[in-house]
């Protein structure tokens, strides 16, 4: 298996226990600029892990 493969196991349980709603309410409450940064560096982190599979 490739090194990564634990990565993707741990998000995959992540999205399994955490609902939608949670973390779209924590975001908010955190407020929109925190929010904003996370959506950034959740899709920039996505992005670097698909360029870096392709290889």
């Amino acid at each position: 298996m490739k090194n990564y493969s634990l990565l993707w196991l741990s998000v995959l349980a992540m999205a399994m226990t955490l609902s939608s709603c949670e973390v779209v309410g924590g975001i908010f409450k955190a407020g929109m600029w925190v929010g904003i940064l996370v959506v950034v560096v959740v899709v920039g982190l996505i992005l670097w892990l698909v360029g870096r599979g392709r290889r």
